[in-house]
């Protein structure tokens, strides 16, 4: 830490990146060292000294929800360096878009799943990130201005992430960059947390006329090599890295620093009534998501966790089953349109195997489930053999059988009606 301006400095560096007061026991009066510019100095004593009581709030409830996370996987080495199981994520709030859509309506997952994290190496690095990041901008904005970056950033990765499940155009580089192809549980802080960064950037360019050297060189395009290293790890990783949440939450704290003001040095602590009322809101839907968690927590944590040493599993009940059957019929589905608009016929026997392994609720949905199984075959087969378009550009892949797409897109027809009676008479309104 600076001991000019209480800075947080990192380990190994000689000068704070700050006040650029030095960090090591050499005198400041050394001719070969630049001495600290003084108006930074002052400027960052008197923001810098602010508490950031809601950063390490969030820091303790993300951690606190880690460790439950881990108890339900029994404790596992292996659950907590490579990936909790999809389970416990999916018990937790992790964002699944066909349990976010009908007949479920879990509408609250865009909310509770930025709280939710994969492993042990996701959540050291979001939370450090965090630890790093959040104290400026609570400090800066005040806490309360603070909740609602936090809350509307994360909120904002969490809808991004759900309009681009996109199977058909997660193809080529920028393709599989922003779109994903399967719906598999997605989770993590990583949306607000570029929210932050999108904060600290537009602020270091909005008043950059009234802010000391020290502060220009930390915020606004000083933070691009920042964004620019995170974008390319994402690119790196995009097979599993949530690249549409890092940029939905970066716009949308770019565009709310736009139009709000920071609390200058010097200023009464004193906060306006609306911010509030609005921060008491977006507490609110953390404590909405929390509940809703609690309550479609149908089974205990003994019964969510892993199997292990070969325990028996606890016994399905009907929810479960119809639970399941949604989530094989859905892998289905994603399957089909994989095949028909990317003639992608890889992994077409786990999923099938998945399909007819699922028990059906009733005798028209085993009939529907096994028709769907025999229409993705049928596709599958239609698209390997398929010739390929006379104009055979990189764009243009060969078309399947376009008899077995209208057969498909009937059977999709008949599934919608089949679930949406099945919802009304079996299930109780959420």
């Amino acid at each position: 830490m600076c001991r000019s301006c209480g800075a947080i400095v990192g380990a190994g560096q000689t000068q704070c990146g700050v006040c650029g007061a030095s960090t090591t026991a050499q005198p400041a009066t050394d001719p070969g060292r630049r001495s600290p510019d003084k108006e930074t100095i002052r400027f960052a004593r008197a923001v810098l000294n602010r508490p950031y009581k809601f950063t390490i709030a969030f820091l303790v409830l993300n951690l606190f929800v880690f460790m439950l996370m881990w108890s339900s996987s029994r404790l596992s080495s292996q659950a907590l360096l490579l990936s909790f199981p999809d389970p416990v994520l999916t018990a937790y709030g992790a964002q699944l878009n066909r349990l976010i859509r009908a007949p479920s309506y879990q509408w609250w997952r865009v909310i509770t799943s930025m709280f939710v994290h994969i492993d042990l190496l996701h959540i050291g690095m979001n939370m450090f990130s965090l630890l790093i990041i959040g104290p400026f901008v609570e400090k800066l904005y005040g806490s309360a201005k603070f909740v609602v970056f936090w809350v509307a950033s994360g909120i904002a990765g969490s809808v991004a992430m759900y309009l681009t499940l996109r199977p058909a155009l997660a193809r080529g580089v920028l393709g599989s960059f922003i779109f994903r192809s399967m719906d598999v549980p997605a989770a993590g802080a990583s949306g607000a947390l570029f929210g932050l960064i999108g904060v600290l950037f537009v602020f270091g360019i909005k008043y950059r006329r009234e802010l000391p050297e020290g502060f220009k060189r930390v915020f606004g395009t000083g933070l691009l090599p920042i964004i620019f290293i995170n974008l390319f790890i994402g690119f790196l990783g995009r097979s599993f890295i949530g690249n549409a949440a890092h940029l939905g939450g970066l716009f949308a704290g770019a565009a709310l620093a736009v139009f709000i003001d920071y609390r200058r040095p010097g200023a009464r602590a004193g906060i306006n009534v609306a911010w509030r009322v609005m921060q008491v809101l977006a507490l609110g839907l953390i404590a909405l998501g929390a509940y809703k968690v609690v309550r479609n927590f149908n089974r205990t944590p003994q019964q969510v966790q892993v199997q292990v040493q070969g325990q028996p599993a606890p016994p399905a009940t009907s929810n479960d089953i119809f639970r399941n059957y949604v989530s094989a019929m859905n892998r289905v589905q994603e399957k089909v349109n994989e095949v028909i608009h990317n003639n992608d016929l890889s992994n077409l026997e786990p999923v099938t195997q998945q399909a007819l392994q699922a028990p059906a609720p009733d005798a028209r949905a085993e009939e529907l489930r096994n028709s769907s199984v025999d229409i993705l075959s049928k596709l599958a087969a239609s698209a390997a053999a398929a010739s390929p378009a006379p104009d055979n550009s990189a764009e243009q892949l060969p078309k399947v059988d376009q008899k077995l797409v209208a057969e498909w897109d009937q059977w999709h027809k008949d599934y919608e009606a089949w679930l949406k009676g099945f919802v009304k008479t079996h299930t109780a309104a959420p």
